[in-house]
């Protein structure tokens, strides 16, 4: 005759693990009321469920964030559920990674997770977090900005989007406003010489296509209006390729954008107006690139009742 297992055993193994009072029921039938034996097979449970929650889309979260005297790091961190964002368990998974990127400046975020903090590294605890939670999260990307000659200074808009501006020459007002410009207007780049061969290529090719069908519009219209077409010269046509071409790269780089204070000026004038210049800046906002998955909530409840 198996020992009954008690609702205090059940307590005290919760409060041990974080797992469910049901697990932690069946792990004590299981184990013969042992709670160590108990806590370790949900431990070993709960990281065969954690790798297979692994493919399920995590694209909330939030951005962790560390702050030394000569740096500042921003860390993406991602759970499938806003309600899970605003747990602390969760807030402290973030912020943990931040603050490994910062004293650690890893390269890649697999050495991020390789890194130890309280005896374990930051993807046992990962895992051990989405056993405990039932919801796969990842630590997806992160960066750490230097700080260069002038001033370094972060935006962060609520927890989702973290902005870190380091000067070369400028005061910590100057680095502040911008972070919030960059938060605002999403700067790709830094300058124009900052944007890749490829990124210009791409474009190109998009408003060679553009400026081609403008033409081919304008033909069919005039000969709608039984008027004769007269095709612009190739000249005039380069010249409004390479002006859509300097206003895409306006748009993209933060020198080029208009400043979102004043925007009868381009933050390029701005810094030479204070004789200031930008080393660096970094931009994370949750879920940037991620595609949602949509679900019919009625049918997943349908579904499930299946089970």
């Amino acid at each position: 005759m198996s020992t009954p297992i008690t609702a205090a055993q059940v307590k005290e193994l919760r409060d041990r693990t974080g797992a469910g009072m049901i697990d932690c029921k069946k792990a004590l039938e299981a184990t013969g009321g042992d709670l160590d034996s108990a806590a370790e097979k949900l431990r070993i449970e709960g990281m065969a469920k954690a790798d297979k929650k692994g493919a399920r889309t995590a694209a909330e979260g939030m951005i962790g964030t560390a702050v030394s005297a000569d740096a500042i790091a921003l860390v993406e961190v991602n759970c499938e559920t806003d309600f899970v964002t605003k747990g602390a368990d969760f807030q402290d998974l973030a912020n943990t990674a931040a603050k490994l990127a910062l004293a650690h400046r890893p390269a890649t975020v697999e050495a991020l997770l390789a890194l130890t903090v309280d005896g374990q590294t930051l993807e046992q605890k990962r895992k051990a977090l989405v056993a405990k939670i039932g919801e796969n999260m990842t630590v997806r990307r992160f960066e750490v900005v230097a700080k260069a000659g002038g001033a370094i200074a972060s935006y962060m808009h609520g927890a989702r989007i973290g902005v870190v501006v380091a000067l070369a020459t400028g005061d910590e007002a100057l680095a502040k406003d911008l972070a919030m410009h960059v938060a605002a207007s999403q700067p790709r780049y830094l300058d124009a010489a900052s944007v890749p061969a490829d990124v210009i290529a791409a474009e190109q090719k998009v408003i060679d296509a553009q400026v081609a069908q403008e033409q081919e519009d304008a033909a069919a219209a005039a000969k709608e209006a039984g008027k004769d077409f007269k095709p612009k010269p190739a000249d005039i046509l380069a010249k409004m390729t390479e002006g859509k071409i300097r206003k895409f790269v306006g748009e993209i780089t933060l020198l080029g954008q208009p400043f979102v204070k004043d925007p009868d000026q381009t933050v390029e004038k701005l810094l030479k107006s204070k004789n200031a210049q930008v080393a660096s800046f970094a931009r994370l906002a949750v879920g940037e690139g991620i595609e949602k998955k949509q679900t019919d909530f009625a049918a997943e409840v349908a579904a499930a009742s299946k089970v």
